[in-house]
């Protein structure tokens, strides 16, 4: 009988070589008349500019080439071609999914998330993942959620001490690791939880370089890199236990937990394996822990700017009027993107925009870009969560989850958490904002530079 332990290492090793971008496949040309412009450095400096330093290299490009432009990309110099306007995001949101593939887009996380993913597919499977994942995400299962949500955030309040200062950004993750791994996961065992965090925080933490490494197997070998693949097979070890032991449970069917709805979740016979359990896991932890998190930071740092704005806070929370703390975090969203673009590999010519794209070219809307026009949102610097009172923002204006078919499943429950979170947090304590706070780019998401450091009061 195969020892379980070196059966995961075989797994998350045939993951990572089978997951690198493009599969380690020799690159199909990519025709590259006829595309938007865009800068003419190495594409080394551009892949460079767009992960690392994208709140400067993105905007400088669309003021100096317009919409629409191209980027060059690491390996084999792929065009990346960005679209800003609501009506580009509009044809790209409803295009074919035959033709405008995702999952090649998110190629890059492959290795971390695994060939099942939800992120990664396109086509007949991704219809599938979707449809088996749907039930845990619908509305009541929904409010089945928000009790624990609330329970995890009250307790984490509780430990705040009058006067204290600290950084929001690693109080909120800490906060919406709980979440996800006790709703999600349906883990409250203090040993096994202990055992989780860390992995988890290491497989978030990374730096882009370690994302643009995956190309390049030969470095698995080499320091960060080998760390990663250690701590991922780690991690592996731990959820595959859980998914092992939970098929197991006597009470599966009462348990309300994603992990549990998802074991028995069926379409007739079609049920989801070990390892798409395993990948869809990774993948609600990834996208749904650092991302709620960042949000809640920062929208405890602009409504800590503005004295206003902190009294209406706690009167939203005190008198649980949701929409007004929906529209705070949505708000937050907007002005501070976490994920900087959606994107689609096309697999055939296609034209987007009026521009004739060829096939293998990606394209996507620059949330950065879309969410920061004047001509969709009048003052787009400024923190109003007005915005999203009354009368929403045009359609494709505000675009955190993406949208069409490939809307981000776990929005409502992204939402959901935040304004519980929100309410538990303004109902306690007065929160003011410390010093000044920009973004910074983590993996491949943005977070506040500083932690977004704030102040709590009890109330």
């Amino acid at each position: 009988m195969a020892d379980p332990v070196d059966m995961v290492a075989r797994l998350a090793d045939r993951r990572f070589n089978k997951m690198r971008p493009f599969g380690g496949r020799a690159l199909p040309r990519v025709e590259a008349t006829g595309l938007p412009p865009g800068p003419r450095w190495p594409a080394l400096a551009q892949t460079v500019g767009l992960l690392r330093f994208r709140h400067r290299f993105v905007p400088a490009m669309h003021r100096r080439y317009g919409d629409v432009f191209t980027i060059r990309t690491v390996p084999g110099r792929r065009p990346l071609v960005l679209f800003t306007r609501p009506e580009h995001a509009k044809e790209i949101f409803a295009g074919d999914p035959d033709v405008f593939h995702a999952g090649k887009g998110n190629a890059i996380l492959g290795p971390v998330m695994g060939e099942h993913s939800l992120l990664l597919q396109d086509g007949a499977e991704h219809k599938r993942a979707r449809r088996l994942l749907m039930p845990a995400f619908h509305g009541q299962a929904l409010r089945g959620y928000e009790g624990l949500v609330t329970e995890v955030a009250r307790a984490e309040v509780a430990r705040w001490r009058d006067g204290e200062a600290f950084a929001s950004l690693a109080r909120m993750n800490a906060l919406t690791l709980e979440v996800i791994l006790r709703v999600v996961f349906g883990v409250t065992d203090e040993g096994r939880l202990a055992a989780l965090r860390p992995r988890v925080n290491r497989t978030v933490d990374i730096e882009p370089y370690i994302l643009l490494g995956w190309s390049y197997p030969w470095l698995q070998r080499i320091g960060p890199w080998r760390r990663t693949v250690e701590n991922a097979v780690a991690l592996d070890r731990l959820v595959y236990a859980e998914i092992a032991e939970r098929r197991g449970a006597s009470d599966l069917g009462e348990r309300t937990d994603v992990l549990s709805r998802l074991i028995t979740v069926a379409d007739g016979d079609d049920r989801l394996s070990d390892e798409e359990l395993r990948d869809q896991l990774i993948t609600l932890l990834l996208a749904g822990h650092e991302t709620t998190a960042t949000a809640l930071a920062w929208t405890l740092y602009e409504v800590g700017r503005d004295p206003v704005l902190r009294e209406r806070a706690r009167d939203a929370a005190r008198t649980r009027d949701d929409d007004w703390l929906e529209a705070a975090l949505k708000e937050s969203m907007r002005l501070h993107p976490v994920i900087p673009m959606v994107v689609r590999t096309l697999t055939r010519p296609t034209t987007v925009g009026g521009h004739d794209l060829p096939r293998g070219a990606t394209v996507g809307p620059s949330i950065l870009l879309t969410h920061a026009r004047e001509d969709n949102h009048p003052e787009p610097g400024a923190y109003r969560p007005a915005r999203f009172l009354g009368a929403q923002p045009p359609t494709n204006t505000w675009i955190p989850f993406g949208g069409g078919v490939r809307r981000c499943i776990g929005a409502g429950f992204s939402l959901m958490e935040g304004v519980a979170v929100l309410r538990e947090i303004f109902a306690a304590v007065d929160v003011r904002t410390e010093g000044a706070d920009a973004p910074k780019v983590r993996n491949i998401t943005s977070v506040p530079r500083n932690g977004a450091k704030v102040r709590v009061t009890r109330v």
